[in-house]
């Protein structure tokens, strides 16, 4: 991977750091399937990525530790507060949006 310069590296973080507080402060309502349907990542994923930056770095992190961070607190009190069981009609969209980009 080419190495990116301090300043990138800054601006990229500020820019995570902003989605991922627009995310738990300002649209905590939106759920993780329609994230998935709509843009193809989540909350998820985002903190699946967290993790595995933090390992290409030689970091050791757990699932629940990237959630925690992404989520801002544990994720199964994020969970408990703010996810709403998934409607027929978002897990026939997230099946239609999975095959047509799967």
């Amino acid at each position: 991977m080419n190495e990116i310069d301090h300043e990138t590296l800054h601006l990229e973080a500020a820019v995570f750091r902003r989605l991922r507080d627009h995310l738990l402060k300002e649209r905590p309502d939106v759920q993780n399937i329609d994230l998935m349907i709509l843009a193809g990542f989540c909350r998820n994923c985002l903190s699946d990525w967290y993790r595995e930056a933090a390992e290409t770095r030689g970091i050791t992190m757990t699932k629940d530790e990237a959630r925690e961070i992404v989520y801002g607190m544990p994720f199964a009190e994020w969970k408990a507060e703010h996810q709403k069981d998934a409607t027929p009609e978002q897990l026939a969209a997230f099946e239609a949006a999975r095959k047509a980009h799967g």
